[in-house]
């Protein structure tokens, strides 16, 4: 067997695996197999494509350098994943979408400099209308598009769910006219490209698609962050089968078109949970269509304690908690996972509500209760948990604003109108964990914190709920 026939088998057992990774990360109880499946097939993948290059008669130092470039990525990504908390998890992985687009634009900038930038006088003239060199030119400008787009869309998240930046969506004028005019522009100048490839055009597309990415996320505001997170998920998936092409990587296209599709279905199952338009999300309007929500006099707010919430838990027949990005700032995880085991064994039922996109990142909620061993069973999504919480004695929002914000649904002019949310205020009292009256990630501020069912509890989310499990 040759080396490029065992590495063409190896990228199908690759594939293999990856396929059986998304499979396993669909469940919780094998989503620790699905992510064995996936570091199997990356470590497989690695392997064959380190032997077919070294085949393709390439130089010592051109060997050197690809191996220092494993070691040094392996180091930087080993040495971010030890350090990174779940609270910078999103971030983190916006930042590593913007490797991946930066990634396709070198790869089209590489292959137009191999192949288009070494075509002049009669060659060019003889090839330049040859199908597959047609072929290839589109094939330079799409992966660059795409990848450019990636690269700053990601680095805007990144700098968004980071706080580096304002959360607020950027409100340009005419905004929609200047996206559509990037597209008009970049259908144009491709097939100018495709026509007669050059240098000058190659960079115009690169440029454009640039600025195009950082204004599509800049305009989308804070509260609707997961949702571009998985956005930019399929993008970067994209980006990457655009490279597989440029390669000729048949394991490079699947893989991306694995990532690209089940992240662009990811977030179409987000859109319609949110009652949100999936083409608006493309379009970067997503959640921008009303305008800022106006300054209202709620009136004044009550406060209550540790123990009289306790005096409240201990009395009620039911509980539903509906964590937020709160909770995962302030690790309260465990002493949310030790109070529930408290509830339960005082026979009092506990449930989870989780809106889709609580936290800055899909499934964060989820993967943070996981964590502490909440079980799985009484974990429920906004869907299922919405209608009973009528029947409900006492909900606690710990760390969640915009998720469980009735402005949603009364208020048209509020940033976050039509977005479906947890209709906790029709429970009989609402406990809300919060460190002050501040507006949520979104810049709105929430009614259900003056009803007269509801009662602040302030302070670090993680001290007030061990302050209730001592009480108990």
């Amino acid at each position: 067997m040759t080396v490029e026939t065992a590495a063409q088998a190896a990228y199908i057992v690759a594939a293999l695996l990856f396929i059986l990774a998304l499979a396993g990360l669909s469940k919780h109880e094998t989503a620790r197999a699905g992510n064995s499946f996936g570091m199997a097939g990356m470590a497989i993948a690695l392997v064959g494509t380190i032997a077919l290059a070294i085949t393709r008669h390439i130089s010592g130092l051109g060997i050197a350098l690809a191996l220092g470039a494993i070691v040094i990525g392996a180091s930087i990504g080993l040495w971010r994943a030890r350090i990174v908390e779940m609270t910078g998890m999103p971030e983190l992985i916006a930042l590593l979408h913007s490797f991946v687009g930066m990634a396709a634009v070198l790869v089209g900038w590489s292959s137009f400099l191999s192949v288009e930038a070494h075509l002049d006088g009669d060659e060019a003239g003889i090839l330049r209308f040859e199908d597959l060199l047609r072929i290839h030119s589109g094939e330079v400008t799409i992966g660059v598009f795409i990848g450019a787009v990636t690269f700053t869309g990601s680095i805007v998240a990144f700098l968004k769910l980071s706080a580096r930046i304002n959360s607020a969506p950027l409100m340009l004028p005419g905004k929609n006219y200047l996206n559509l005019g990037a597209l008009v522009a970049f259908a144009m100048l491709t097939t100018w490209f495709v026509i007669s490839p050059q240098l000058w055009i190659l960079a115009v597309v690169t440029a454009v698609a640039l600025l195009l990415g950082w204004h599509l996320v800049a305009s989308i505001g804070g509260g609707d962050m997961p949702v571009v997170v998985s956005m930019l998920n399929s993008y970067s998936g994209w980006a990457a089968a655009a490279s597989g092409f440029l390669l000729g990587n048949d394991l490079l296209i699947i893989t991306g078109a694995l990532v690209g599709s089940s992240g662009a279905y990811l977030s179409y199952i987000m859109c319609r949970a949110m009652n949100r338009s999936f083409i608006s999300v493309i379009a970067g309007g997503f959640g921008i269509e009303a305008g800022p929500a106006q300054d209202k006099d709620y009136g004044e707010h009550r406060e209550i304690t540790a123990e009289a919430a306790a005096d409240l838990l201990t009395s009620a027949r039911s509980v539903i908690i509906t964590p937020g990005y709160g909770m995962a700032v302030a690790q309260a995880q465990y002493g949310v996972a030790e109070l529930t085991r408290k509830l339960r064994d005082r026979g009092i039922t506990v449930r989870f509500g989780i809106h889709p996109v609580a936290g800055r990142l899909p499934g964060h909620m989820n993967v943070l209760l996981a964590e502490a061993k909440v079980p799985y069973d009484i974990v429920l999504e906004m869907d299922e948990v919405n209608d009973d919480f009528a029947d409900t004695d006492v909900v606690l929002v710990i760390g969640a604003n915009d998720t469980v914000n009735p402005a949603a649904m009364d208020d048209p002019t509020s940033p976050i109108a039509g977005m479906p949310v947890l209709t906790v205020w029709n429970a009989g009292q609402v406990i809300v964990f919060k460190r002050s009256m501040a507006s949520g990630y979104a810049g709105v501020q929430n009614p259900l914190f003056f009803n007269e069912n509801s009662a602040m509890l302030f302070g670090d989310a993680k001290d007030r709920v061990e302050d209730i499990v001592r009480a108990l």
